[in-house]
């Protein structure tokens, strides 16, 4: 429901000068415009206390005028909305969208105009600039957007995160470091505030833009540093155009960023009409033989071919018989024998390798009831795949086959394109030609009715909303890093991801292995620093609709009790609960099952891990139906358990509990524990 809002106050300082102030509807955050300095600037304060300092607000193009040192507050209007919205798959089914609005239209003394739009949420607000068109042909380049987040309390602040710009993407593991460290960033940019602030910095709706990073410039004042073209540029534009939402996350606690829902709420509805062919769900695959060396991607290596005909089916019969949607193959293709990781343009997505049947194997996976999930790796060799990607896209069509992983290896960070004059160019995976990219990829697909995982991805942003065949991503270290990374990924990664890259959205993250020790016990050898029960635990902790098993099958016949809770959880809930938990540390999550052909939506799961510090956490179960009965089928580190020396010790029991019930839970260092809530 859209109404006016009453609640905005207009302060005249002078007739030149206005400050405009709107709250999000519990009173507990304010945002404040003014044109007091002669540009526009806006501060932020949470629980009565300043957040975000006065801080810039405009643009420098490379032709037009610049657009904020003379920019005065011409017009405004406001408005609420309180409604609810349903996600066709998601980790809340239902969603409250309340928020206050408030949009002013800027004017230079020349008259041109840039509006801005601010939306403050209970958990947040999110501000974007919508340029209007102000001549009939106007080609734009941005050379600098002067936005700005200056953080009030900065010397007191800690900051979580990666480096922006770097050869590995979005692959490094997180720093914690006092704010002045965070020199450059990429987001979701987390902050806590010895006040009690948490904070994360992000953008919604990234569309046809450059993603956005923070450079500190001085201490606690950080600017937007767009992604640039590879000639330097930032933004190429027509006319009229809208940036993505710059968005600030806020929470009294670490639990209340985890159930902020402020990302999803930034988004357009969905674009795409019915899309009950996008199905979440549980996959196996031919994936972690290759990271571990038992198998090869291409086919002339002294390693066996691990996408055969024989070896596929394997898969799918162990799929069947274990209730998994479906079968990643990796490897199908030709081109995996050539140069590919340096030569993207070697592959073809729509030629098999000889020892690779994809008719035979697609009918076969059907008769059992599985589904075949493709594969197109381009090793960032953009042009050579969308010259190719309505032909593979039918190809796989035409099989049945409804989900693609992709992928964009590439070192440097950069991809390369072909221009219209044939010049090779290379462009970060980040900047505006791939965020179009990679959109253009999701929306050619949708018209096949074949959603897609994207890996190396563009950060999300949300637009899962209007584009729910963008099932999930990768954009972050994941399993992989476990089997050859240097260093592997430490005991901090998984509470690490909750309260930093989880907040933008869903990822691939690939959890579930159960041979622990393929490289030995060694503590510095490459394996999962975690124990059994936290890899069970991470299946909660880690949303994504779609969710592999990703050890080797028999790995999981060998440990079939502790194989149980994956066969179990779910993918897609009714509700998601953050319970407990600090960045970094620890988390607790509760979700609610959605119901479907295969769940009742009755049953609650719950996963807690921890970093390398072991502790014991008290869970009150209020979050369960009042006045149900359950059965708790707990899966939790032993009394031995420790992910140097014993990570196998689990232990598996059950009791009865209830809402009014709470549970004290031991989790050893670097473990977790699963909970299945079996209503009674």
């Amino acid at each position: 429901m859209l109404k006016r809002l009453l609640s905005l106050c207009l302060i005249c300082s002078s007739a030149a000068a206005q400050t405009l102030s709107v709250t999000s509807p519990n009173k507990q955050i304010s945002l404040t415009l003014s044109d007091d300095s002669g540009s526009p600037e806006y501060s932020v304060s949470f629980d009565r206390k300043p957040v975000i300092e006065s801080s810039k607000l405009g643009f420098i193009f490379k032709a037009q005028p610049e657009l904020s040192n003379v920019l005065k507050i011409v017009r405004l209007d406001t408005s609420s909305r309180n409604s609810n919205w349903e996600q066709p798959w998601g980790e809340q089914r239902v969603i409250n969208d309340h928020h206050n609005e408030l949009f002013v239209e800027l004017q230079t003394q020349d008259h041109r105009k840039l509006n801005l739009r601010f939306k403050v949420f209970d958990d947040g607000l999110g501000f974007r600039y919508e340029y209007p068109q102000q001549t009939n042909s106007e080609k734009i380049e941005i050379v600098k957007e002067l936005t700005e987040f200056k953080f009030a309390d900065s010397n007191d602040m800690t900051g979580f995160w990666i480096p922006a710009k770097g050869w590995n993407r979005y692959e490094f593991l997180y720093s914690k470091t006092p704010l002045q460290n965070a020199s450059h960033v990429n987001t979701p940019f987390t902050i806590r505030s010895t006040n009690g602030a948490h904070i994360s910095i992000h953008e919604a709706a990234l569309v046809n833009y450059p993603s956005m990073t923070l450079k500190q410039q001085r201490l606690g004042t950080f600017q937007a540093d767009l992604i640039p073209w590879y000639d330097g540029s930032l933004a190429k534009l027509q006319g009229s155009f809208k940036t993505p939402w710059r968005t600030i996350q806020l929470a009294s606690d670490a639990k209340g960023l985890l159930n902020s829902r402020l990302i999803l709420n930034l988004n357009e509805p969905n674009k795409l009409g019915d899309v009950s062919w996008v199905n979440p769900g549980k996959y196996i695959g031919i994936w972690w033989e290759m990271h571990i060396g038992k198998a090869s991607w291409g086919t002339k290596s002294n390693i066996p071919h691990g996408a055969t005909t024989e070896n596929t089916k394997k898969y799918i019969d162990f799929a069947a018989e274990h209730g998994f949607d479906g079968v990643l193959v990796e490897g199908w293709n030709k081109g995996w024998d050539g140069s590919w990781f340096l030569n993207g343009d070697v592959f073809s997505f729509t030629e098999s390798y000889p020892d690779f049947d994809l008719p035979a194997l697609t009918n076969y996976a059907k008769q059992k009831n599985v589904k075949i999930i493709g594969h197109h790796e381009t090793s960032g060799s953009v042009t050579n795949y969308e010259k190719q990607m309505n032909d593979a896209f039918k190809l796989y069509k035409d099989h049945g086959v409804e989900q693609i992983k992709t992928g964009y290896v590439a070192d440097g960070g950069k991809v390369k394109r072909t221009d219209a004059n044939g010049v090779i160019r290379h462009e970060w995976h980040d900047g505006q030609f791939m965020v179009n990219h990679y959109l253009e990829s999701v929306k050619t697909s949708a018209k096949y009715q074949i959603a897609i995982n994207t890996h190396e991805p563009i950060k999300d942003t949300g637009l899962r909303r209007t584009y729910p065949s963008w099932i999930s991503r990768e954009g972050a270290r994941g399993q992989e890093f476990n089997a050859w990374g240097n260093p592997p990924n430490p005991p901090s990664h998984i509470p690490m991801l909750t309260y930093t890259r989880m907040l933008s959205g869903p990822m691939d993250f690939t959890p579930g292995i159960f041979d622990l020790s393929f490289n030995g016990l060694d503590e510095d050898a490459n394996r999962p620093q975690t124990t059994l029960a936290k890899q069970l635990a991470t299946y909660v902790v880690l949303y994504s609709p779609i969710q592999m098993a990703a050890d080797l099958p028999e790995n999981y016949l060998e440990k079939k009790d502790a194989f149980q809770f994956i066969k179990d959880v779910p993918t897609d809930w009714e509700k998601s609960i953050a319970v407990d938990g600090e960045i970094g540390e620890f988390v607790v999550f509760a979700r609610q099952e959605r119901k479907s052909k295969k769940y009742s939506g009755e049953d609650w799961y719950l996963g807690a891990v921890t970093d390398n510090k072991a502790r014991t956490i008290k869970v009150d179960l209020d979050f369960l139906e009042p006045q149900k009965k359950y059965i708790a089928q707990i899966y939790r580190d032993g009394e031995q358990a420790n992910w140097k020396t014993n990570p196998y010790d689990l232990v598996i029991e059950s009791k009865q509990v209830d809402s009014s019930s709470q549970l004290t839970i031991k989790l050893a260092s670097s473990g977790g524990a699963a909970i299945r809530f079996k209503a009674i």
